[in-house]
């Protein structure tokens, strides 16, 4: 949950402050329990702000808790000068939160402060209800959520082994843009220090985790060429050889290259990045590491705020089919989607029960096991930041994964790759509307409805929102 400052703003006239002062408090108590049973820390102003040195005070220490957002809470009529000077002592996001109890004016407080807000352009939302309202606190955890997503992201790494794949221009973003927006840095990597890492990587454990995926998977389909158990180690030294080198340079998320060289000369990432996405591996759980393939950039940066805002793995695919007769997509790339979407289960022995490893296809002449499953049925949140005119945009909607009975499985795999792994999605989105207007060929889902924080979060980092529904 998120770390969340409270100040309450008073009247600034000492015989009206000592009247209200003991009102104030019982509200800002209230608010502030209902907030900890939420699950939310809560740091709270150590006075109540009702003079313009306790306005600057106040919030300079509360800022210094590092908060993820500050409340400004209005019980009272409230001198808006008092919340200008409390906003220029903090960075954080401001939720203005006004008391709906009509023996006193909090409203008349939150809109005089927000409309002076207003005029200086400092961004800010608001909420009103009874310190006890769920919804209210739902809507205050809903912007404190986004904001720790946003937080989480300034001063992070993102490695990038390797460059731009096969000329693809989405998958490549403008690194003074991201230092600049997001407060990431990016690490660029050469590929040949994960071979060369690979080669030297611990023998005995790609061993035993061979051996570990061999007994717990519904098949490793081994074919003498284009998949062995040499190769599969190959690809499980891999994941060993990047894990290392993200330890190394305390990368919080990445993406590999691959094509053409590795995946030619050396073996497909495959493997490798579906155990980074996974919460598990054969040593017992684990924290997921986002990812992405074909090393695309603002496909990692969007999987690593649906992380985040859900707290769990994050899907990465191709929008590979439009099956119009259906009304479904089938979200679809190369073999890395991680095994947890196979049942998402919190038992990794479930989801590697629905998961074939197949020998790669002709694309990838170095081999290796592609990781093949069809994602589990479930509400699901779908989208991706992309760029227009060189401006960040969240296209986002709902939708749901689906699956059928095995004979419909098998003849809609079987119409694109079926050794890849698949994602079949009915979207909220008209087939017309997506493909005309999606800005990336790869795609990013969690599981549940996440669509208030990622909109909030678009908002606090000042990025346009193009959500699709039907009708």
């Amino acid at each position: 949950m998120a770390r969340i400052g409270v100040i309450s703003i008073s009247d600034g006239r000492d015989h009206v402050h000592a009247r209200n002062a003991d009102f104030i408090r019982s509200k800002q108590d209230g608010l502030v329990e209902s907030l900890r049973r939420a699950g939310h820390q809560v740091v709270v102003g150590d006075d109540l702000v009702a003079t313009n040195v306790l306005a600057t005070s106040v919030a300079r220490k509360v800022a210094a808790a590092d908060v993820d957002i500050t409340v400004l809470y209005y019980s009272v009529w409230a001198f808006p000068h008092f919340t200008m000077l409390a906003a220029d002592a903090t960075r954080s996001p401001l939720v203005l939160v006004a008391s709906t109890d009509p023996t006193e004016p909090g409203l008349v407080g939150m809109l005089a402060a927000g409309g002076a807000l207003d005029q200086i352009g400092r961004r800010h939302t608001r909420a009103w209800g009874a310190p006890d309202d769920a919804e209210l606190v739902e809507r205050i955890g809903v912007q404190a959520a986004a904001a720790a997503a946003a937080k989480s992201l300034h001063g992070s790494t993102f490695g990038r082994f390797g460059g731009r794949p096969m000329g693809m221009n989405t998958a490549v973003a403008n690194t003074d843009q991201w230092q600049r927006k997001f407060g990431i840095d990016v690490e660029e990597i050469d590929q040949y220090e994960l071979v060369l890492r690979a080669e030297k990587a611990d023998q005995a454990e790609a061993a035993k985790a061979r051996e570990w995926i061999e007994r717990h998977a519904a098949g490793v389909h081994y074919d003498g060429k284009k998949l062995t158990p040499e190769l599969l180690e190959r690809q499980i030294r891999s994941y060993l050889a990047i894990r290392d080198i993200i330890a190394e340079r305390n990368l919080d998320f990445s993406g590999i290259k691959a094509q053409p060289e590795l995946t030619e000369n050396f073996a497909t990432m495959d493997v490798t990045e579906a155990f980074l996405n996974d919460p598990y591996d054969w040593n017992g759980p684990k924290e997921t590491h986002v990812c992405a393939t074909e090393a695309d950039m603002d496909g990692a940066l969007t999987m690593q705020l649906f992380k985040a805002v859900a707290g769990t793995p994050v899907l990465f695919a191709d929008v590979r089919h439009y099956h119009a007769d259906r009304d479904i997509w089938d979200l679809c790339n190369s073999g890395q989607h991680a095994t947890w979407f196979a049942a998402r289960s919190d038992d990794p022995a479930e989801n590697l029960a629905k998961v074939n490893f197949y020998p790669e296809v002709f694309f990838f002449p170095a081999g290796g096991a592609s990781v093949q499953h069809i994602a589990a049925p479930g509400a699901m949140t779908l989208g991706r930041l992309t760029r227009e005119d060189g401006e960040y945009r969240l296209q986002l909607m709902l939708g749901d994964f689906e699956s059928y009975d095995a004979a419909t499985n098998k003849l809609l795999v079987d119409q694109s790759t079926p050794e890849w792994p698949h994602a079949f999605a009915r979207l909220d989105a008209p087939g017309e509307l997506f493909l005309s207007k999606f800005g990336a060929n790869h795609i990013h889902a969690v599981p549940g409805d996440h669509r208030p924080a990622l909109r909030a979060l678009a908002d606090q980092l000042d990025i346009r929102l193009d959500e699709w529904t039907r009708g």
